[in-house]
């Protein structure tokens, strides 16, 4: 039987298409998509559709762009549309007045097991925590960020050699299921909402900034590859490189640790034959860098870095 409810669903990057699909997939009736704003991007700077827009349009979806979420042409559009339920995916923090609105609550899919990694970088953290397990949850949205009732939860394992984007995309298809579930459980009244004061809180994820984004060779190189891999591809662990002529800036996508002893190297001593291999020492070992991207330029394999740089043996890292 065809599902009754009135849903508005909210989001906008990549994340926020598949559950969006499998709702529509499976006959949910979604009365309207509110997304970001078009913003400029590209060298041309022309307007940009997210994600979610771009999907809503191809599928024939009306669409809501409010630049506030305050603003009352907004707040009186979502009232007209008389939803009973909101979904939330990886979008803006939404004041009281919209989250409170529908009869049956404003519900937010996110990619954590809650509390644990509350924060706008859930999946990052985790990996850069070296944690082998992580998830997602549904739960009820409040008037504390990620702090409301759960409802849901499904587990999803960390591979020691995934980084962000791939552990991204398994976490995608995953809330799209458990969302689903969770729509269909709310429906028919299957819902035994749990407090989170009832679970441990552990650690948190807060946004991402340049500067905790930089590599620290003093940290052991488990815990630097961690940091590669959970800033993978994007946005990305940088350092810099410099030496008495100039200062070279990288990112570092892939690495893997060495099996050499260190012979006392200080860390960020750089080691390299110019032509096959590139590691540096960290406070416990080698990290061997697999893949890279020198400022300004594209992602490259270290070998086809060094064929046109084979003077970074004189180079050391800093911090």
């Amino acid at each position: 039987m065809k599902s009754t409810l009135r849903i508005v669903y909210m989001g906008t990057p990549e994340f926020a298409v598949a559950p969006l699909e499998v709702l529509l997939t499976n006959g949910y009736n979604i009365i309207s998509v509110v997304t970001a704003p078009d913003k400029p991007a590209g060298r041309g700077r022309e307007l940009k559709q997210s994600e979610v827009k771009q999907f809503a349009l191809e599928h024939g979806l009306p669409v809501l762009q409010p630049e506030k979420l305050r603003d009352e042409n907004f707040i009186e559009t979502l009232k007209s549309l008389n939803a009973d339920l909101f979904l939330v995916v990886a979008f803006r923090m939404l004041p009281e007045i919209v989250w409170s609105m529908p009869p049956k609550g404003t519900v937010n899919l996110h990619a954590s097991l809650l509390p644990d990694y509350r924060g706008a970088a859930p999946v990052n953290h985790a990996i850069i925590n070296g944690e082998t397990v992580t998830g997602v949850t549904t739960f009820i949205i409040s008037h504390e960020i990620d702090t409301g009732e759960i409802l849901f939860q499904r587990k999803v394992k960390i591979e020691n050699h995934e980084n962000v984007g791939e552990l991204h995309d398994k976490l995608m298809v995953t809330g799209a299921s458990l969302l689903l579930e969770t729509v269909e459980k709310i429906e028919v009244c299957d819902i035994k909402p749990l407090p989170q004061s009832e679970i441990p809180y552990m650690h948190s994820a807060p946004k991402l900034f340049r500067e905790n984004c930089e590599i620290n060779w003093n940290l052991p190189v488990e815990r630097v590859r961690n940091l590669i891999r959970g800033l993978s591809p994007h946005p990305g662990a940088w350092c810099v490189l410099k030496n008495d002529a100039k200062t070279l800036q990288i990112k570092i996508l892939k690495a893997h640790a060495g099996s050499e002893n260190l012979d006392n190297e200080p860390a960020g001593t750089i080691c390299s034959d110019g032509k096959n291999f590139l590691k540096i020492a960290c406070s416990d070992g080698f990290l061997h860098v697999d893949e890279l991207q020198p400022q300004g330029k594209k992602t490259m394999p270290v070998k086809a870095f060094l064929a046109g740089f084979r003077e970074i043996t004189s180079y050391r890292s800093e911090k």
